[in-house]
């Protein structure tokens, strides 16, 4: 990617508006949406996503990646606002997580089934988010709103399962699922 000509004006504002609808398609109608909705979307040709985006999975991926990205530099911007609240900074970033982990699992899910390699818990996305995670969670255990006994890697593991719970238990049953969580996020009361 180091070899690639930068981008005109224009074509990073075209690339920017064909990312932008993408998203806007894919979680309107699913991964499967075709191209040519993304580019009618877009206000583009199907020519200029493909230029772009040469295959759909690449497309898929970008939008997954802009994505993660966004997500991470939230968290990022949870930890640095050093809320007073540590518990409710927690809890809400928790509840974004698996409030958009239904999407986010659409893509990886498209982009495996095509053999495309997706983001672990290892690549830099994942070490930052890892990071920030730590420190909300530490900020929380500190002030008595989470239980100490838990750790940054237990949590990914139960925040990723609950995620996986409430996509399968619907709209009806999500906020349940994540109350359910939560009061076991908490310390024991005596």
């Amino acid at each position: 990617m180091t070899d690639e000509k930068p981008l005109r004006a224009d074509a990073r504002r075209n690339r920017t508006r064909v990312l932008e609808a993408a998203e806007r398609v894919f979680a309107a109608k699913g991964t499967s949406a075709p191209t040519e909705e993304v580019a009618r979307e877009a206000g583009v040709g199907v020519g200029t996503v493909f230029r772009h985006f040469p295959t759909k999975e690449a497309l898929l991926e970008a939008v997954l990646f802009a994505r993660l990205h966004r997500f991470v530099d939230e968290a990022e911007a949870t930890v640095a606002a050093d809320s007073s609240d540590p518990g409710a900074a927690f809890f809400g970033f928790l509840t974004g997580w698996i409030e958009m982990s239904g999407a986010k699992n659409a893509y990886f899910e498209a982009l495996s089934a095509a053999g495309v390699s997706v983001p672990s818990a290892g690549s830099v996305i994942g070490v930052r988010l890892k990071d920030a995670l730590g420190v909300l969670l530490r900020r929380a255990q500190d002030t008595g709103d989470v239980r100490k006994d838990l750790g940054v890697e237990e949590l990914i593991a139960v925040i990723i399962g609950t995620a996986k719970a409430a996509e399968h238990a619907g709209p009806e049953f999500r906020a349940r699922t994540i109350c359910i969580l939560f009061d076991g996020l908490r310390p024991r009361q005596a």
